[in-house]
């Protein structure tokens, strides 16, 4: 099991991994050895809470495929070890953002005294101009 938050564990069974061939650091090994590590987690066969899977598949985003499994592919690093390590600290980082709970936006309105101040710049503003306005000269 590997623990997200004290609530939410993830079964090692659920996430599958295939190793393939990187691209960037690796010298000539990076066309022989198969180092990156392609994460796949399924998100709607997953144990995890309704309302987190729902974050999830917002905060996934392009990550997500059709059938609603999460492909997270690491290749930072030139060890398969380190790739791993780094593919399952970015699905728990990405689990973990999806548990946290939003704080429900309250609308707010401004004050009387600050719709006040803006129309009274407003109208400022409308007699500066009103000034500069090029009138006709009146004829003799």
């Amino acid at each position: 099991m590997i623990r997200v938050t004290d609530t939410i564990a993830i079964d090692e069974r659920e996430i599958e991994e295939s190793f393939i061939r990187a691209s960037g650091p690796g010298g000539q090994n990076v066309n022989k050895l198969a180092t990156a590590v392609q994460l796949r987690f399924d998100v709607a066969r997953s144990a995890l809470p309704p309302e987190v899977r729902a974050r999830l598949v917002r905060l996934a985003g392009r990550r997500l495929t059709g059938a609603g499994v999460l492909v997270i592919t690491a290749q930072r690093h030139r060890t398969q070890a380190r790739n791993r390590d780094d593919a399952r600290a970015r699905l728990v980082d990405l689990i973990s953002r999806a548990a946290v709970v939003p704080t429900p936006r309250r609308p707010t309105r401004p004050p009387a005294s600050a719709r006040r101040k803006r129309l009274d710049s407003k109208k400022r503003r409308a007699g500066l101009k009103r000034l500069r306005a090029v009138r006709p000269a009146a004829e003799d």
